[in-house]
């Protein structure tokens, strides 16, 4: 993934902590803004849509 592609959540807070960082592509990878140097984690996309749609689901 490269630096372009990442941007803030929409779900993060909206303070600059605890902020979660998004990259979609062909994948969809994660990563922790305060910890990037950890990693990311990478999902197919009909994975991270079911996700979001629990997510949202449960905020309904």
């Amino acid at each position: 993934m490269t630096e372009s592609l990442w941007h803030k959540s929409s779900y993060s807070g909206g303070t600059h902590q605890d902020c979660v960082e998004v990259a979609e592509g062909r994948t969809t990878a994660v990563r922790d803004t305060r910890h990037r140097h950890l990693g990311h984690l990478e999902f197919p996309a009909t994975e991270w849509a079911a996700f979001i749609d629990a997510v949202r689901a449960d905020r309904a």
